[in-house]
């Protein structure tokens, strides 16, 4: 179970601290088991901070605790808090990545589902779109999203396998299998039956809660291949 530490301080010397904090990371690469750390100011009192590190277990956070290079920043820490800093420890009982749960809804619901009347909500009206397999580099808006959508659900009957999920920032990146059987003309060619399968990587990016831009990149030449459109 994931594992929340909440150091809520109060410093006039929160430049010191933040350079203390950079000194605590060189001091501990490879050997910390803290995995994320966000640090908050307080509108109402600029004095005021707290810390979020998250830990993959509590185990894991004891024995950060436990690094002579901890107890010696923490000492140092004290020094530049105006009183003791209060520490709360939280077992993680929920996580949820908000932006990762509406690229997921993009694949299962709108692309593999057909739900194209999702994409006016989970896409900006000037959503920008990237795509390898276009000759023109941009385009823009969210009809752009059900055209491609309509075009290969028209094509193909398929699936998204989605692997892997990292999101930074306002950005989402997917790493996801393809694979379809060809069912409609595609690139000239007519229904054939024959199954293919691609890779890719797609990045969206975020505003406001809604996908703003996308770039897409993946293996077309192996569905080429699989329908024996190209021969290499």
């Amino acid at each position: 179970m994931a594992f929340l530490q909440l150091i809520d301080c109060k410093t006039r010397r929160y430049d010191d601290m933040d350079w203390l904090m950079d000194r605590w990371l060189e001091l501990t690469e490879g050997r910390r088991t803290a995995t994320h750390s966000v640090v908050g100011r307080d509108r109402a009192r600029s004095d005021h901070y707290v810390e979020i590190v998250e830990f993959p277990s509590y185990e894991d956070a004891m024995r950060n605790s436990g690094l002579p290079e901890t107890n010696r920043v923490f000492e140092e820490m004290v020094a530049l808090c105006d009183g003791m800093p209060t520490f709360t420890d939280l077992d993680v009982v929920r996580d949820e990545q908000l932006d990762k749960r509406t690229v997921r809804r993009f694949f299962d619901d709108i692309a593999v589902r057909g739900d194209l009347a999702l994409v006016d909500e989970l896409f900006t009206s000037d959503y920008r779109d990237h795509d390898i397999a276009k000759t023109q580099d941009t385009t823009v808006g969210s009809d752009v999203v059900k055209e491609d959508v309509a075009g290969w659900r028209a094509a193909f009957d398929f699936e998204f396998t989605l692997h892997d999920q990292v999101a930074e920032g306002d950005r989402v990146a997917t790493r996801w299998t393809w694979r379809g059987t060809h069912h409609g003309a595609f690139m000239g060619l007519d229904a054939t039956g024959r199954v293919g399968e691609m890779e890719g990587v797609t990045v969206f990016a975020f505003r406001g809660g809604r996908i703003c831009e996308g770039w897409w990149t993946y293996d077309l030449l192996s569905l080429l291949r699989a329908l024996d459109i190209v021969r290499l």
